[in-house]
């Protein structure tokens, strides 16, 4: 394995968008500034979506232009339409997101519009990044499992991600949305994936339902994946994904990386007294273990 990996911590925007109560912006602000002073280097810090749909992050102009920012450090957010976008820009945000899904009936619940309609959308989404010097990842759901239809097929997965290449996303991220998938089940729609998008511009979002976030992990590692979306304390959920949990907690993903021998350049100290943090303000359990364990160690 290469001696580098890139986490994306989204913590701040896919963490917090299901939290039953309202998280002040100052609390928001505060955990930005706190996971790149852990040495974070991309942080997705807010959602540009109607704030009809998902409250929690109607603040997100507030966020972007409260935070302190530090120099390196890439604060991106979600952007699903042109006035999204153009909100986005506004506040000054370095990179932004686009999320579709590998399962039509995932899609059709989550954005109101079938996969080919989503992808139609986009375009004129990157036309308009593109011309503000502005990358665009991508965000492909359900990649190991939906709700509604169960498994899906790694070909559907690759088709959607190269599609989502096609148009111009600098990097694709795949998501477990549901936690249910399994390394092998992992690999086989990896394999697939690369077919249609280089490696490095792949990434992997891991929710953690079943246990099996860090296995998956380790194994796309073995098979050449490079960045890494984690969530500080475990935060998160998707309010049109019944039952799932979390996504994986970044303190648990450094910890196996450290143990791995490879660098993310980030302070597990820090980002362990920032997961403690976090749950604190937000009055639930620390959803990493290496977060509780360092505690009793400490």
């Amino acid at each position: 394995m290469s001696n580098k990996v890139r986490l994306v911590e989204v913590g701040p925007r896919d963490g917090l968008q299901n939290e039953p109560g309202s998280v002040p912006s100052a609390i928001k602000i505060t955990l930005v500034e706190r996971l790149a002073d852990c040495g974070l280097c991309h942080i997705e810090a807010a959602s540009f979506v109607s704030p009809k749909w998902v409250p929690q992050m109607a603040d997100g102009h507030a966020i972007l232009t409260g935070i302190r920012r530090q120099p390196g450090v890439i604060y991106s957010a979600l952007t699903p339409n042109l006035k999204g976008l153009e909100a986005a820009i506004a506040a000054g945000v370095d990179e932004v997101a686009v999320f579709t899904a590998a399962s039509e009936s995932f899609c059709r619940r989550n954005i109101n519009c079938s996969i080919d309609e989503s992808l139609a959308r986009f375009t004129p989404l990157l036309a308009k990044a593109r011309q503000h010097r502005l990358k665009v990842r991508g965000y492909v759901s359900t990649a190991l499992g939906c709700p509604y239809e169960g498994n899906i097929a790694p070909a559907a997965v690759a088709r959607v991600a190269g599609a989502l290449y096609r148009i111009g996303c600098m990097e694709i991220s795949l998501g477990d949305t549901i936690g249910t998938g399994t390394p092998n089940q992992a690999c086989a729609m990896l394999a697939a994936v690369r077919q249609e998008v280089p490696i490095t511009q792949l990434a992997v979002h891991f929710h953690d339902t079943y246990g099996q976030a860090l296995a998956n992990i380790y194994a796309v590692l073995e098979q050449g994946i490079r960045i890494i979306d984690s969530s500080v304390a475990g935060l998160g959920g998707c309010p049109y994904a019944p039952g799932a949990s979390g996504n994986v907690a970044t303190e648990d993903v450094v910890y196996l990386l450290n143990g791995l021998g490879i660098d993310t350049g980030v302070d597990l100290g820090r980002l362990v007294d920032t997961g403690r943090w976090i749950s604190q303000q937000l009055g639930r359990p620390n959803g990493s273990k290496t977060g509780r364990a360092w505690k009793n160690e400490s």
